[in-house]
Parts: C-alpha cells; structure tokens; sequence
C-alpha cells in the first residue's frame, strides 16, 4: 500500500474542497453575515490540503490504492464539510455537523434540522453546494479540474463511479470527466433558468437546482419544494429529477448524434417504464386522498420522480398515503435511478441483470440442455459480472439489516429502522413515519447517527471501497 500517494491525493482534495468554500463565504459577505465559520474552516481545510499535498511520494497506484483513496477521501470530505456547520452555531453537537455534511455530499439529504429557514444564506448556500459537488463524484470533479494527479485516474473513478459496468466516454479519463461535468454544469443552469423564470427567487432557484442535480434533496424552504404550491415548479423540478436519474452516457450519445443508440439503452427504457409503472398504480392507489385524479396524480408523479431519482424533495406527505403505496415508495427507494447518474439506490441495470439473470435461472430448470446468455443493449454480460451483481446485492443487503438492528437500539418501530437505514444506504433522504419528508433525524442518538452517516457514504461509494478499509492486508506497505 502506498499510503504518502494516497494521503497526497487526500490533501489535493481538501484543497480543492477550499477552493469550493469561498463561493458561500461570498454569499455570506453579499448578504452581510458573519463570515467566521467559513473563514475558519478555510483556514483549517488550506492547512490540512497542504501538508498532506506536500508529502513526498513514489508515483506507484493500482486498483488497492484506487479504492483505499476513494474511501478516506470520501469520509475526509464529509468531516471537513462539516466545519461550517460546527462553527456557525446553529447545530447541537458535532455528530449532527457530520451528519449533515455526509448527508449532503453523498447527496442522501436526511436532514438533522428542526427549522431551516432561520439558517443563515451562506451555510443554507454551502449545505446544497455539497449536494452539486459529491452529486457527480468528487473524484471525477478533481480529475476533471487539476490536469495531473500523478496517478493513473482510471482507478479513482471506477472506484467511485456507481454502476455494474464502469465505462469511460472517451480514450482519457480527464476528458472524460470534462465531458461529464459540462454537461452536469449546462443542465443545472438550465434548471436555474427554468425556475427562475417560473417565479422563483434567484437564490432558491440555486439551492434547489444544486439539489435536484445532485439528487440531493435540501431545500432551504422548511416545507421542501411544497413551500411555493406551483404546479409550473413541481413540473420543473419533477422533470429534471428524472433528467439527472439518467445514465449521462445517453446524453454524450445523443450529442454525439447517436440517437438510436441512445433509444436502445436497455437500462433507460427500464427506467422509464417503472416511473410510467409506479406513477400509474399510485395515482390509482391515492385517489382517496387527493381531490380528484389531476391532484392524485400531480403529487404522486413528483413524489415517484423524488424517490427513485434518490432526490427527497416533497410536495406531499407520503406518510400519510395508504400502506400499499408506502411499501411502493420503499421499493422505488431499493431500486434507485439509473448507473452513471447522480442518483442512488440499487440501480436500475442492476435490478433489470438480476430479473433476465432469474429468468435464465428459470428456463435452466425447464430446460436443462439449453445455453442461454444475459444481455444488456445487445451486449453478452459476463459471468464475473452477474457473480458481482450477486455479491454486492447480497452486500447492500446485509449493510441495510446490520444498520437497521443498531438503529433498532433507539427503541424506535421497526418501520422506522428500516427505512432510516434503507433511505440512509440508498441515498434517498426521507423513511418512514417520523423520518418522512415533513419529519428529520433529530429525534436519534449519537451512535445511531454515526453508523447513519457511514452508511450514507457506503451507500454513495456501493459499499466495496469502505469495505476494504477494514482490510488489514490492505494497509500494508509495498
């Protein structure tokens, strides 16, 4: 294990991580509030990038010390992260600093806070600005932005990329980051411009579009995206939620004018087809709650778009629809958005290789002499992926019960367990019943807390590259 290479590349973070907190240092100074908290923590995070930068260091990194660094960089950003929040005083303890900063970075958007409008605008600017910055990965931003690392990337970002299969756009792997936060960079000012011209104030227009491209969730409003009651801004919001929950290599084929490439995507066609799915039965399903279908189906088609794009914004109190549409938005939150998105949870090719995987598994048993494959856009799918997919489905699995039994020990329901550590490793934000989108995660303890947060940047990496953290081989030097 080369650990200075390693620490180096932490320190190139943090640095970068600086760089990014002037932005709402300047918000706090345009709307003249106390600029200490993100003077300090500049100061602290500069000094910390620093002396890890300037470790000396032989240049040798392979894939162990691709997943090592994703690891630690990941759990460092979200501890420096929380520097703002612990000085600006509006937070009880260090653990809910942390919590919030993790949440916000691996775009999860649980939130421990009882009141949010009364936050200052530079920190409400800050808390979403870490939902852009980790929504396309922090890795992939700092290959994209600082020309040598001195490293081979490629092993950064297939650590840190979500999805079955990693895949690069292009040849080199920092063009390939250019190209990915482009486009992330030009459909966020979209959804800016959108909303502003529906009427909402510049300001908010930035924090929510910051969350909705990170499929984060933080409004700066206490009652979420619900606080403006318009149906033109549900509809935007609604519609980039989905746009962020796509594979963004759709996008680069269809600007590479290779639309019916594009079309074809398997995954995409899957993905759609249960937003259509979900969206129609919980319509059905929440016409008793609602005035009428148009109503029915406004709420439930934002909601759907909220929970399988990992997002969390609300308009409406799920909570409240009937138990069958609630057991509905938990397996949305199980399934998630697309691979090569913002979003979390499973991921759909996952989910739709393990439905053909059972499918031949089916068929193997009918017919036990017939050969057949398992493919994804027309392409055969190796037998070491399908054995990955189980692997990690039998990993999420087990992280999800094993979060859920410590939670449990706060003497909450079962419902409440479960899906505080569900929404927790999916990236999703919202539970069940008092962690829905009109509650937050005040109510739990320090220790629940704590494995909550790890959970969130285990769910963010999907699970492996904090795993062999634990590793003790791994630690070894080389």
């Amino acid at each position: 294990m080369n650990l200075k290479l390693v620490l180096k590349l932490v320190g190139r973070v943090l640095l970068m991580e600086t760089a990014a907190l002037v932005i709402p240092l300047v918000v706090a100074l345009l709307y003249g509030e106390d600029p200490i908290p993100f003077l300090l923590s500049i100061a602290i995070v500069a000094a910390c990038g620093f002396a890890l930068s300037a470790l000396p260091a032989k240049q040798q990194f392979f894939t162990r010390e691709g997943f090592v660094a994703v690891g630690l960089i990941w759990i460092f950003t979200g501890l420096v992260g929380a520097l703002p929040f612990l000085f600006c005083g509006y937070f009880a303890t260090p653990m809910d600093c942390i919590f919030e900063s993790c949440s916000g970075f691996t775009t999860t958007g649980a939130t421990i806070l009882t009141e949010i409008e009364s936050l200052p605008k530079g920190i409400l600017f800050w808390r979403a600005g870490t939902h852009w910055l980790g929504g396309m990965g922090v890795l992939v931003l700092a290959t994209a932005i600082v020309p040598k690392l001195g490293i081979r990337s490629h092993y950064l970002t297939q650590a840190e990329t979500p999805g079955p299969v990693f895949s690069k756009l292009v040849p080199k792997q920092s063009q390939t980051s250019k190209i990915l936060y482009a486009m992330y960079c030009v459909l966020t000012l979209l959804e800016v411009l959108c909303l502003k011209l529906a009427g909402m104030p510049l300001y908010d227009a930035l924090i929510h579009s910051f969350s909705t491209a990170g499929t984060g969730g933080f409004s700066n409003r206490n009652a979420s995206v619900g606080a403006y009651g318009s149906v033109a801004i549900d509809v935007i919001i609604t519609v980039f939620m989905l746009l962020f929950s796509i594979n963004f290599a759709v996008y680069f084929l269809i600007l590479t004018k290779k639309w019916r490439e594009a079309l074809a995507s398997d995954e995409l066609r899957f993905f759609l087809a249960v937003v259509v799915g979900a969206t129609a039965v919980l319509t059905l399903a929440n016409l008793g709650v609602y005035v009428g279908f148009w109503e029915s189906l406004r709420y439930t088609v934002f909601q759907v778009a909220s929970i399988i794009s990992t997002t969390g914004f609300g308009t409406t109190d799920f909570v409240l629809w009937p138990q069958f549409s609630q057991l509905i938005i938990v397996l949305l939150m199980f399934c998630g958005a697309c691979a090569g998105s913002t979003g979390g949870g499973m991921k759909c090719s996952r989910v739709l290789l393990l439905v053909r995987a059972i499918r031949r598994e089916l068929h193997r048993i009918t017919h036990p002499r017939c050969v057949e494959v398992v493919k994804l856009d027309g392409k055969l799918v190796g037998e070491d992926t399908l054995h990955t997919l189980l692997v990690f489905l039998g990993a999420y699995v087990m992280t999800v019960f094993a979060a859920a039994l410590v939670i449990s020990l706060d003497g909450f329901s079962f419902a409440v367990s479960f899906s505080a550590a569900l929404t927790c490793v999916s990236n999703v934000g919202p539970g069940l019943e008092i962690i829905g989108p009109t509650g937050n995660f005040a109510a739990f303890s320090t220790v629940s807390k704590a494995v909550m947060s790890l959970c969130m940047i285990v769910g963010r990496l999907e699970i492996f590259p904090i795993l062999v953290l634990f590793i003790p081989s791994n630690w070894k030097q080389t």
